[in-house]
């Protein structure tokens, strides 16, 4: 069968039409900012969790909060109450690390039988410590008694499991569901149950010590009584699958577990090199980065693997994954290694036009809940993206150079030649030489670029193109590809091969060209459609062609002054399309807003083209919306409204937060600006034209590894100058600045 055979569907929707049910159905409504609740988020493995500022999961349309195990909501509401009040939230706070979250929370008034204040406000302090760790909630709550006199409270903990499914929380509606079991309550744990229409029993198992003095299945209540200045604990264990009892006390249990969680993620951390700076600010964000892809890699048997984001995406993707591991990969190779791994295992070796998949495409998207094990959602195992293939053999090729693994490549080598293979016959529909989507069920995903929203690939006149549709950043991925695939079969030993792919790439550079480039516009259209008709908008797709290399040298200083105009570059970013284009809009999700990971990818084509002043803009640019942003975290993308002075950036209402590739911007960022590069044989770490841009006057880099040796390495700047200074080395590691 041959990708013609399989008809795909060439885009039809008309902007006056009501969306069809497949167009909206993964769309994810906004009834409420996630940002105005301030959500805390735990993830362990397969497991995320988020609550208010409070600690609490509040229950209701459209909340994400709660706990979930894959792709299922395990818990849909918890509320703490003191003697039948909430308490008074004094602080929130995640550890730097992502280990814990501690809420401090205080009593209100309480009033007496006559109805006058009993006992004032500020009294009785209770704090709240949680982590999650291996499908687990553990919390300790400390209840301090600051008043002169013992005091009694009743603490209530209200809870429930509504066993939703993800994409029912995102807004999809379920004609059948399954059954609820009856609870199943002791004296010191209630067991909460669900069996799915897909067989499977899904459990929630609620302990608490001590005993409350009531259970049921929906609360439990304790009566604690707390002399004066002392303290009094509370320990309760919410687990995605029913317990056995655990040996020891509680407290031991609590501390054994959390001594467990912080040295997994101590352990992570150490693997790659550390950053500091002279801006305390910018140590924040990048402490926070760092923690928020340690947090959101989920340990596999290939290795550590990026989860998309919390909520929406906490799973398997394949596009966000590999952009993360090559943002990420002169930190730290291991997640490359990890994403390469698990990938090229899961790779389609047959058609499944059901799953978009065709031999040789890899993974868009994997998900474990009810709807999808029903096929209620497409995305059990889904190959529905255009560009995750393509980005999958720069991978291998960029991970190549940075660690000259030849072992593992060569071990991923069938799997490479296979994706190559699907880039000929499959992702070239209509053979005219670019690569092209269009779905295979109309249950899939209508674009498949990364912007995938139904109205992203438009006309100069806001009309929705018909595809099948070749994106321009798609092209540069596979220009991309053809230059990994050269360096991966040169080095390998099969030169004639790596020559073939280098030529071939050669040629492409000007077949694309001819087509793409657009001087009226001053840079590169986004897109052809099927009829071969250019998509005439300025948008942040061209920053990709430059970020690949696939454009000619003297398109280079158009693209850059197009995406730094007023119109593209709001201050804080490079908007997805400029503010002259017929669907700008700033708050919607792909057409006018800003992405962080965009914007890295964009500064580091701008940086391989010596634009390193533009380059920096954005960097400084990112840097101070993050300084605006709770816990440092940049977002999953915010509104491309222009930057107003004294003011942060305007919150775009249910982006993802920690979003793995948001979180490893700033990290790309740094090598940017730093032009670093690696030679494994040579033992060498070269800085091409090092910069730093304004907010930092010094930057150091510890433990930067090249084969088996490593480096501390100084950066200072003076004036526009950056003086370079090797601090401590182990082995023979060199360092090489690039004048």
């Amino acid at each position: 069968m041959t990708a013609s055979q399989l008809k795909p569907e060439a885009l039809a929707t008309e902007p006056a039409k009501s969306l069809s049910q497949q167009q909206t159905q993964f769309f994810i409504p906004a009834t409420a900012s996630l940002h105005e609740r301030r959500p805390r988020t735990l993830k362990h493995g397969d497991s995320f969790a988020v609550f208010d500022h409070s600690g609490d999961a509040i229950a209701g349309p459209g909340s994400p909060e709660g706990l979930y195990h894959r792709d299922t909501r395990h818990l849909s509401h918890l509320y703490l109450t003191i003697n039948g009040s909430r308490p008074i939230l004094l602080s929130s706070a995640l550890r730097d690390d992502n280990a814990m979250l501690t809420c401090d929370l205080t009593n209100p008034d309480f009033a007496g039988d006559d109805g006058r204040v009993a006992v004032e406000h500020d009294l009785i302090h209770l704090r709240r410590t949680r982590f999650l760790w291996e499908s687990a909630i553990h919390e300790r709550i400390t209840i301090r008694n600051f008043d002169t006199d013992s005091r009694t409270v009743t603490v209530n903990i209200g809870f429930a499991a509504d066993f939703a499914d993800l994409f029912e929380i995102r807004g999809m509606t379920r004609l059948r569901k399954g059954e609820m079991k009856t609870p199943v309550i002791g004296a010191t744990d209630a067991l909460l149950a669900y069996e799915g229409r897909d067989a499977r029993t899904r459990e929630t198992h609620l302990c608490f010590d001590p005993p409350p003095q009531e259970l049921t299945e929906s609360h439990a209540a304790f009566e604690v009584t707390v002399p004066a200045g002392e303290r009094r604990t509370l320990y309760m264990r919410i687990a995605c699958e029913r317990l056995d009892p655990q040996p020891g006390p509680f407290s031991r249990q609590f501390l054994k577990a959390l001594r467990e969680s912080m040295q997994s993620l101590k352990q992570a951390r150490a693997r790659g090199a550390t950053v500091r700076s002279s801006n305390p600010l910018f140590d924040e964000v990048t402490r926070r980065s760092v923690a928020d892809i340690t947090m959101l890699s989920t340990d596999t048997e290939y290795g550590p693997y990026p989860y998309a984001g919390i909520p929406w995406f906490s799973t398997v993707f394949g596009r966000d994954a590999i952009i993360t591991a090559l943002e990420t990969l002169w930190l730290d190779p291991a997640i490359s290694r990890g994403v390469l791994g698990y990938l090229a295992e899961h790779q389609a070796t047959a058609f499944d036009p059901a799953a978009d998949a065709e031999p040789g495409k890899i993974l868009h998207e994997v998900r474990h809940g009810e709807m999808a094990e029903l096929g209620e959602v497409p995305f059990r195992h889904y190959y529905g993206s255009i560009d995750s293939t393509p980005l999958f053999v720069m991978l291998a090729g960029a991970y190549l150079e940075r660690t000259a693994d030849t072992a593992f490549i060569t071990k991923l080598l069938p799997n490479i030649d296979a994706a190559l293979r699907w880039i000929d016959e499959h992702g070239d529909r209509d053979g005219d030489g670019f690569v092209e989507y269009g779905r295979l069920t109309d249950q899939g995903l209508a674009n498949q670029g990364w912007k995938d929203s139904h109205d992203s690939v438009f006309h100069a006149d806001g009309s929705i193109a018909r595809g099948p549709i070749a994106l321009a950043e798609v092209q540069a991925y596979v220009y991309g590809a053809w230059r990994a695939a050269e360096a991966i079969h040169c080095t390998l030993g099969d030169a004639a091969r790596g020559l073939d792919y280098g030529a071939r790439a050669d040629r492409f550079r000007d077949l694309f060209d001819a087509a793409f480039f657009d001087a009226q516009l001053g840079t590169y259209v986004l897109a052809l459609d099927g009829e071969k008709k250019a998509c005439r908008v300025r948008s942040s797709n061209a920053g990709h062609v430059l970020f690949t290399g696939l454009a000619l040298a003297k398109r280079a200083e158009p693209v850059v002054r197009t995406l730094m105009a007023p119109a593209s570059f709001s201050g804080w970013g490079v908007r997805t399309i400029a503010s002259t284009e017929a669907r700008y809009n700033p708050m919607s999700y792909h057409n006018g807003s800003i992405w962080p990971h965009d914007n890295a990818l964009i500064a580091s084509g701008f940086s391989r083209y010596g634009y390193r002043k533009e380059a920096a803009k954005i960097f400084e640019g990112l840097f101070a919306a993050a300084t605006y942003v709770d816990l440092m975290r940049l977002p999953e993308l915010f509104c491309g409204f222009p930057r107003r002075r004294a003011q942060g950036p305007t919150f775009y209402p249910v982006a993802c937060s920690p979003q793995a590739w948001s979180a490893a911007a700033p990290l790309s960022l740094i090598q940017s600006s730093l032009g670093i590069g690696f030679d494994v044989a040579a033992a060498e770490i070269s800085l091409c034209e090092p910069a730093l841009p304004r907010f930092l006057d010094e930057l150091r880099l510890y433990g930067l590894r090249v084969g088996d040796a490593s480096v501390d390495i100084a950066f200072d700047r003076m004036g526009d100058k950056v003086v370079v200074k090797p601090l401590d080395r182990t082995g023979s590691a060199r360092v090489v600045t690039i004048a």
